[in-house]
């Protein structure tokens, strides 16, 4: 799921100046982009719209693994 975070991520952000944490608990996946202020905005998109997809996309991609999965941004 990393990978496919990864390579959404490179189609969205101009550079690749983000980090990705990753963290299990209790077989939930939390994943936390953390990159500048600049690139936030551009992550979470107009009206929430990019995050809500990004979410959507990988709880798709959990569920064929029957996992459950979070995802997060914070300023770095």
């Amino acid at each position: 799921m990393r990978e496919l975070l990864e390579f959404l991520l490179k189609s969205i952000l101009p550079e690749t100046k983000y980090e990705i944490a990753e963290e299990e608990a209790e077989g939930r996946v939390l994943y936390t982009i953390k990159t500048g202020q600049e690139n936030i905005g551009m992550i979470i998109g107009k009206g929430g719209k990019m995050i809500k997809a990004l979410r959507n996309i990988l709880k798709v991609k959990a569920t064929l693994e029957k996992k459950a999965v979070s995802l997060e941004v914070a300023e770095a």
